[in-house]
């Protein structure tokens, strides 16, 4: 009985070596070889524990997007025209001279829009021009331009129901 002693303990061993099974290394995971690789972001060290990205932001790349805070002064009798030009100072852009601006010129400027902001630039052109305008940017000169779409035929005023019609297009009797 003593000799079947060692060959039981060596089976037990056996059956216990074998029975236990071990995860897999974490790396060979299905999920994590589906995850998207981190994007690289350069920054740079300022003082011990600050870390600023060396990016240029989104108004930095697009003007347009820059939020600008303004205030005409009130002593300014401003029109639109010059209210455009104050919110286009420290912009980088100019506004484009020709009709439509001697346009804008003409218009008084409203109580409202003496104070703008905060806001992005390309929201408070919009406001200051107005609905029936449409902005224009030229980015390679950096100029800002309004258009106000001309009056088709089917958007002209309609003719009063009590005017004689025209004899081209009454019928001849």
């Amino acid at each position: 009985m003593h000799a079947a002693l060692p060959y039981c303990s060596c089976l037990l061993l056996a059956v216990l070596a074998t029975g236990c099974a071990t995860p897999p290394p974490l790396s060979t995971l299905p999920d994590e070889a589906a995850a998207p690789a981190p994007e690289y972001i350069p920054v740079v060290r300022y003082g011990r524990y600050t870390l600023v990205e060396i990016t240029p932001t989104v108004a930095q790349q697009d003007l347009l997007s820059q939020v600008v805070d303004v205030s005409i002064p009130d002593t300014l009798n401003a029109n639109v025209a010059d209210a455009l030009r104050h919110v286009l100072q420290r912009s980088g852009y100019q506004l484009c001279s020709g009709r439509e601006t001697a346009a804008l010129g003409s218009l008084p400027l409203p109580a409202a829009h003496y104070q703008l902001g905060p806001l992005q630039l390309r929201d408070a052109l919009l406001t200051l021009a107005g609905p029936a305008r449409t902005l224009h940017v030229e980015h390679t000169a950096r100029r800002v331009c309004f258009t106000q779409p001309v009056n088709t035929p089917a958007e002209a005023p309609s003719t009063p129901a009590n005017t004689a019609p025209d004899s081209a297009t009454e019928p001849q009797s």
